[in-house]
């Protein structure tokens, strides 16, 4: 009878256990696509929220170089006013910008003819420049 107590015992443990399983089995799935799923939504949450503060940075950086830009471009205009009213108007300006282009560039490589405006505005042309033999 001992034999027979035991293998009775045997089945009835592995009978429960296959219970627990058919039982648990389901259950262990449909939790863990539960928490698979909250898993992923947290993740596009959080991807969201980082593409947000990303284009929230990207706007800051541009107002910030505008910015930037329309002051550079207001201290150029205050120092060109400044410039143009200290040398008399803004065509002695033009003519001091120009001549301040041609002392830059004296020296330099390709530059050989200058140019120089007359009066009346227009460059002296070498007509009659024969070329050098």
């Amino acid at each position: 009878m001992r034999g027979f107590s035991l293998t009775i015992g045997s089945v009835i443990v592995i009978a429960i256990l296959g219970a627990i399983v058919l039982v648990g089995l389901p259950t262990y799935n449909v939790y863990s696509k539960q928490m698979a799923g909250k898993a992923a939504y947290e993740q596009a949450v959080q991807d969201r929220r980082i593409r947000v503060l990303e284009a929230q940075a990207a706007l800051d950086s541009a107002q910030l170089t505008a910015q930037a830009e329309v002051a550079r471009a207001r201290g150029t205009n205050e120092a060109n006013r400044i410039m143009s009213q200290s040398l008399g108007g803004p065509d002695n300006y033009l003519r001091w910008a120009y001549i301040h282009m041609l002392e830059e560039t004296a020296g330099k490589q390709g530059r050989e003819i200058i140019y120089i405006p007359t009066e009346a505005g227009m460059p002296i042309l070498e007509a009659g420049r024969r070329p050098a033999q």
